[in-house]
C-alpha cells in the first residue's frame, strides 16, 4: 500500500491513487451537500466505538485461552439521553485499552489511516489494489461520542473513529498469515452534528483467549486521523454473550468460536476483567436480518 500517486499509462488516476486530502475533499462536499453550513474541518467531535483489544495479547498472532467457563451477565442497557445506546453517559468516561499488536495506525508497523479510500462506513472489502471481502454475518456499528470535559455532557459533532476487527476466522487484515496484502475491516468515519455515526460490517470471531470484540480510536477530526499520535482515546467494544452464541452456534464459518467461547467469560477476558459496563454494546437483530451494535463513547 501507498500514498503515491499513480500513472497508470493513459494520464489518468485511479480513485484510490489521489491520496487522503482527495477523500477529506470529497467527505467535505458531501457534508456540505447533506449538511448546508457545517464543514468538513471547523468542528471537533467524536465517536467511538469500542473495540475490544485485537489479539489475544500484546506480543503476536492471537493466541491463548482462558480456563473459565461460566456465562457472564448482561447488564441493562440503555442511554442516558433518549438515545437506547447501552452506557450510561454519567457514568464516566469510555476506559482506555491496548491498541493490541494490529492497529494499522502506524504504531506497530503499517499506516492505513494514510492510504485514500481508508474514510468509508461499509468495511467490508479491502480498497486500493486489494480485493478481499470478509466474510459473515452483517453487523451495523452504530456509536455516539459525548464530550465530558465541560460542565455539560454534549455530544461531539466532526469527531472522527477509526474502527478496526478480526474477521470470521480470527484473522486481522495486513498482519495475520493469509491475508496481509488485505486491509478489510477498518475505516474511518466522521460524527454527524449529533455525534454519532455507522460503520457497515461483519460480526467477528471469537479467538482463542480473547472475547468477542472491536477496537477504536477516537480523533479529534478526520483530519486528525491520519496517525495514532493524534488519537484522543483508544478502547474496544464487547459483545454479549446470548448473540455470540447464536451467531457462532448456527452460521458456517464460525464453528472454531464456538469452542474458543466455551473457553472464556467477560470477567476472566484480560482486557474487560477489570469492568466492562462501559464497552457492553446494545446488540438487536438476528442472523437473518443482520444485527446492529449501539454504543455510547463518552470522552
Amino acid at each position: 500500500m501507498t500514498t503515491d500517486l499513480h500513472d497508470h499509462g493513459d494520464g489518468a488516476l485511479e480513485p484510490h491513487d489521489l491520496g487522503l486530502q482527495h477523500d477529506l475533499n470529497e467527505l467535505s462536499e458531501q457534508r456540505g451537500r447533506a449538511w448546508g453550513r457545517r464543514g468538513l474541518l471547523g468542528l471537533m467531535g467524536g465517536i467511538g466505538v469500542a473495540a475490544v483489544a485485537g489479539c489475544a495479547d500484546d506480543s503476536g498472532t492471537p493466541s491463548g485461552s482462558s480456563s473459565a467457563s461460566s456465562s457472564a451477565a448482561v447488564p441493562p442497557a440503555g442511554g442516558p439521553m433518549g438515545d437506547d445506546s447501552g452506557v450510561e453517559v454519567a457514568d464516566g468516561e469510555i476506559p482506555e485499552e491496548t491498541a493490541g499488536p494490529y492497529p494499522g495506525d502506524g504504531s506497530n508497523g503499517p499506516n492505513v489511516l494514510r492510504e485514500s479510500g481508508i474514510v468509508r462506513s461499509d468495511i467490508r472489502a479491502s480498497f486500493g489494489t486489494a480485493t478481499g471481502v470478509a466474510g459473515g454475518v452483517p453487523t451495523k456499528v452504530r456509536l455516539r461520542i459525548y464530550d465530558l470535559s465541560g460542565d455539560d455532557i454534549t455530544p461531539l459533532a466532526g469527531a472522527a473513529i477509526y474502527l478496526w476487527h478480526c474477521d470470521r476466522e480470527g484473522r486481522y487484515s495486513m498482519y495475520s498469515e493469509g491475508v496481509t496484502e488485505e486491509n478489510y475491516l477498518r475505516g474511518v468515519q466522521e460524527a454527524d452534528d449529533d455525534g454519532w455515526l455507522e460503520f457497515t460490517t461483519i460480526f467477528p470471531a471469537c479467538y482463542a483467549g480473547r472475547w468477542p470484540h472491536l477496537h477504536f480510536e477516537v480523533y479529534e477530526s478526520v483530519a486528525k486521523a491520519t496517525t495514532a499520535e493524534n488519537k484522543l482515546r483508544t478502547s474496544q467494544l464487547a459483545l454479549p454473550k446470548d448473540v455470540c452464541d447464536e451467531v457462532y452456534d448456527n452460521v458456517e464459518g464460525y464453528e472454531q468460536s464456538v469452542t474458543n467461547l466455551s473457553q472464556l467469560t467477560l470477567e476472566s477476558d484480560g482486557i474487560f476483567s477489570d469492568g466492562y459496563s462501559l464497552q457492553l454494546a446494545k446488540v438487536t437483530g438476528s442472523v437473518d436480518e443482520g444485527f446492529t451494535a449501539t454504543l455510547n463513547v463518552p470522552v
